[in-house]
């Protein structure tokens, strides 16, 4: 075969010509060959990421002592001393009972001086104190699961996410990692209130969001050429939850530019923030409005239900976790080769344990049987993990083709919330992309990949991928 003819097979059968090289590398002994490939690989988007979970444990410290050139102090409780008598209602207590929890100085202000000699400021901490506190937002012992991350985390970030600065910093910090990664869409879900200045005025949603649009046109993050969006997220459990959504809703609505959908949020094992407790509003609120989507959680549960069914029936187009729908028999004939994506999260059903083992995951049940699937990290900063270790898993633990993979990336890209003309674009690049790295690997292979880059927590824990670490 001359090179004109290989060429012209390259480019008229890109799959049969690329599927071998991938296939040595995923069989091959070499972990870090294929770690390596998925990394430097261009990848789609992320549809389901909760920003303030994916921010890592140093980028919090880091960004949160930034913050006071902005007038903005922290305090961390380092110690207990018992300064409450709650009268035995653990309930109440579980805040003050909490290490690490985080408070802003006008907190800090308010205590007495017993619980002030429980605190220290967050720039002050000795080396034990701070590598426990980056521990307390991370799921980094075997028996921490489920509880301690639903439980705990956010209830000690407290004064960090409502800081609508420190947001905006670590959507950078995010962007940064994913354009290294070869991300080049992402969607967050953020809160829509509960924001203050230093001195603890009120920042409204309004001016939390233009906190945002000023960050991206910045022409530094504009260069990393990773098209962003946001979700309005609530929880879905609350008494007021109804009119959470309706704000929300009326929000996506008003602010078509930056925000593309609501997302409802909250442990489903809660029955009190069951899916079709929230048809009436929704129904409500689109005699009213247009132009918004519904990407919720649903099937996040370890027990048999219809809850992906009613969440369709809500009006979602993407289904966030969908772990059981593979209980309902009627809902996966529906899904198949269907309009609606279920946005997998590996690494956080392993964690979290919704899942013991992969073996139980339904993930290639769904891809295999036609149902749109595409990866995605969850509460990344919270796993010690990244979009390429997500690839990762799917790779090893299910064998995924080539094809398999581009599939997944193509999913992201044509299940994202963005006008047409976007989406199109994202997609032709997406192709042009990953041609040009097909025939890179076929002529030159693994050598012409960067290093291994440096891992995190996850694979380095689960896989023996540490490369870069203590």
């Amino acid at each position: 075969m001359n090179r004109l003819t290989a060429i012209l097979m390259v480019l008229l059968f890109p799959v049969a010509a690329s599927a071998d090289w991938f296939d040595d590398i995923r069989d091959g002994e070499d972990a870090e060959a294929l770690y390596r490939t998925l990394y430097y690989m261009p990848k789609g988007g992320d549809l389901h990421n909760h920003l303030s979970g994916a921010v890592f444990a140093e980028w919090w410290y880091e960004l949160a002592l930034a913050q006071r050139e902005r007038g903005y102090e922290y305090y961390t409780r380092v110690r207990i001393d018992n300064c409450r008598d709650y009268g035995g209602n653990a309930f109440t207590a579980a805040p003050y009972f909490l290490l690490f929890r985080n408070i802003s100085a006008l907190e800090y202000a308010s205590l007495d001086d017993c619980e002030r000699g429980e605190y220290k400021p967050l720039a002050a901490l000795d080396h034990a104190e701070k590598a426990a506190w980056m521990n307390s937002i991370r799921l980094d012992k075997p028996w921490e699961g489920r509880d301690e991350f639903f439980q705990t985390h956010w209830q000690r970030l407290n004064a960090l996410s409502r800081n609508p600065w420190l947001q905006a910093d670590m959507l950078v910090k995010n962007l940064q990692a994913y354009e290294a990664e070869g991300v080049v869409y992402v969607e967050y879900q953020i809160g829509a209130g509960g924001y203050e200045g230093p001195n603890g005025e009120l920042v409204d949603a309004s001016q939390a969001f233009d906190i945002l649009r000023e960050t991206l046109a910045r022409e530094d993050v504009r260069e990393l050429g990773v098209t962003v969006r946001f979700q309005l997220a609530i929880l879905r459990f609350l008494p007021n939850a109804e009119d959470q959504l309706r704000r929300v809703y009326r929000l996506v609505h008003e602010n078509p530019d930056l925000l593309v959908a609501v997302n409802m949020v909250g442990r489903e094992d809660n029955d009190k923030g069951y899916p079709a407790r929230f048809l009436p509003t929704l129904r409500e609120l689109r005699q009213q409005y247009s132009g918004v989507r519904l990407s919720i959680h649903a099937g996040e549960v370890d027990e048999p239900n219809a809850h992906v069914r009613d969440t369709l029936l809500l009006g979602a187009d993407r289904i966030g976790h969908g772990l059981n729908l593979i209980t309902d028999d009627d809902t996966m004939l529906l899904m198949r080769h269907g309009p609606y994506l279920v946005e997998i999260n590996l690494i956080s059903n392993l964690l979290l344990e919704y899942v013991n083992d992969y073996s139980e995951h339904p993930f290639p049940e769904y891809l295999r049987t036609g149902i749109p699937v595409a990866l995605s990290t969850d509460d990344r900063g919270m796993w010690e993990s990244t979009m390429t270790d997500e690839f990762y898993v799917a790779a090893t633990e299910f064998n995924l083709s080539w094809e398999e993979i581009k599939t997944l990336s193509r999913n992201s890209l044509e299940h994202a919330f963005v006008a047409d003309d976007i989406k199109e674009r994202l997609l032709r690049e997406y192709d042009e992309r990953i041609g040009r790295f097909e025939r890179r690997m076929q002529d030159r292979g693994i050598g012409s990949l960067g290093p291994m880059p440096e891992t995190r927590g996850f694979v380095c824990g689960r896989y023996e991928l540490c490369r870069g670490r203590q």
